[in-house]
């Protein structure tokens, strides 16, 4: 039987809003897939458009200078294979970047023909090849003997799993050390599941495992954990730190900012990851259907959450305090959130969260171009930035960070911290960026990781013959 598709139109509130229009299937009741995939030939249709420019802009606009025009060549021929090889070559997790990726901003907002206002959907065909291969399992990749050193990977976040991937490649044995019960970090809990299906990270994940990295979960690196130097001491040559930025920022300095009601959004997204993969029931989601939820910020986790709440049948207002042209947020989430029902108050401050005797908001208390006023909410989820935290650093003598938590680096090897052999990248370091800007600081920590453990590999062929050992000069 096909599963039943309903659609809910939900009134509008506000002038001109449109109304929102949400699409709910009988699998998953509130968060169905808002971007269907091409088929086989819509794909290679859409391949056959593109002009293989002789200066592919499109790969300039990448930020990990995938070779598009090459895959999209080989996948107008029908050549999956070949094309999913080519990704590889950049890539560890083509299925998701190819769904959460900006393209408006990089490779898609780059290419020749955007100037007509058609270019290639190239997140699109990037999610088709790697859907395909999953689905087919056509790859199988030729991995080298895992001798050129042991790395410990800390988080299995976009870094964490890339760092992993091209370090397997390269012959090195990786192990990722995850707190959570399971894999992906913020792919699994901090992504909602109509932007990127879990069955899709799980998919990518199994690709990372099959190139030979071990992961071991419920696993935590800090206090009450493992440390770093017993990581050492089990014979890692280096450790990478892909930990993110676990820690939202709060409003604490806010009157009523510890009222009942008001939370992260951070913290909606996570439980209502477990509701759909049924570890939590509905009643621990903390919207109800018709509550008024104010969400605070303008950054694609401010997107996330309202889009989020509205599927949870809320009535929601976005509350920015620039204008719409200054919101970091990817333009075409704002439109989708727009198109959805998600209100906006621009340019507008909470100055109090404003509660009842039962210490339970009722209002915020604005500050907005009109003057101050209040507006009634049930609910108010914060939205405004994440920072690391430091339960890795302060169990670790001699990793230095900067005045706000983020861990310091060198250039030369690249990624490598204050203390030797261990190594850090993607949010941890460069503050919270996108999927594939994680990926590509990775890829670059990945390469410094290489270039230190043959380096210490060959003073330790070195000690053999009387010189220093790599652990006397690591001192």
């Amino acid at each position: 039987m096909s599963p039943i598709i309903i659609i809910f139109v939900r009134e509008n509130h506000g002038d001109n809003v449109p109304k929102n229009k949400i699409h709910m299937s009988a699998e998953n009741p509130f968060f169905h897939v808002v971007h269907e995939r091409f088929t086989t030939a819509e794909a290679i249709e859409e391949a056959k458009r593109c002009l293989q420019c002789k200066k592919p802009t499109c790969v300039t606009g990448c930020p990990i200078s995938n070779d598009i025009p090459d895959f999209i060549h080989q996948l107008s021929m029908g050549n999956m294979g070949t094309a999913m090889s080519i990704l590889n070559q950049k890539s560890n997790l083509p299925a998701i970047c190819g769904r959460v990726c900006p393209h408006e901003r990089q490779c898609q907002g780059h290419c020749i023909l955007e100037k007509k206002g058609n270019p290639i959907q190239i997140g699109k065909l990037e999610c088709f090849v790697a859907d395909f291969d999953s689905d087919m399992q056509l790859t199988r990749e030729r991995l080298p003997q895992k001798t050129r050193g042991k790395i410990a990977v800390i988080g299995s976040g976009p870094a964490g799993l890339t760092v992993a991937g091209d370090l397997a490649r390269a012959g090195f044995n990786v192990t990722i050390f995850e707190a959570q019960p399971e894999a992906g970090g913020v792919l699994m809990f901090g992504i909602p599941e109509y932007r990127l299906p879990k069955s899709i990270v799980r998919k990518e994940i199994a690709k990372i495992e099959a190139l030979g990295v071990n992961f071991r979960l419920n696993t935590v690196v800090g206090p009450g954990g493992l440390t770093v130097d017993r990581l050492f001491a089990d014979g890692f040559d280096a450790i990478f730190i892909g930990t993110g930025t676990a820690v939202p920022q709060d409003m604490n300095d806010t009157p009523g900012a510890h009222l009942r009601g008001v939370s992260q959004g951070t913290y909606l997204l996570h439980c209502v990851s477990s509701y759909t993969s049924g570890a939590i029931g509905r009643r621990l989601v903390p919207v109800k259907k018709g509550e008024r939820v104010a969400v605070i910020g303008g950054g694609n986790v401010a997107m996330d959450t309202a889009r989020t709440a509205i599927r949870l049948g809320g009535d929601v207002t976005v509350v920015y305090r620039r204008r719409q042209e200054d919101m970091p947020a990817i333009e075409s989430e704002y439109r989708e959130a727009v198109d959805e029902g998600v209100k906006f108050m621009w340019q507008s401050t909470a100055i109090e969260f404003v509660g009842d005797e039962k210490n339970r908001l009722t209002a915020l208390h604005l500050n907005t171009p009109k003057g101050e006023t209040t507006v009634a909410f049930d609910r108010v989820f914060l939205a405004i930035g994440s920072k690391p935290a430091d339960r890795i650093v302060s169990t670790t003598s001699g990793i230095e960070v900067d005045e706000k938590g983020y861990v310091k680096i060198n250039e030369r090897p690249y990624g490598m911290t204050t203390r030797k052999g261990v190594f850090a990248g993607g949010d941890v370091v460069h503050r919270p960026q996108t999927v594939v800007l994680a990926m590509k600081a990775a890829k670059d920590v990945a390469e410094g990781i290489a270039q230190y453990v043959d380096a210490i590999k060959l003073l330790e062929d070195c000690g053999k013959d009387g010189n220093p050992s790599s652990a006397e000069i690591a001192k």
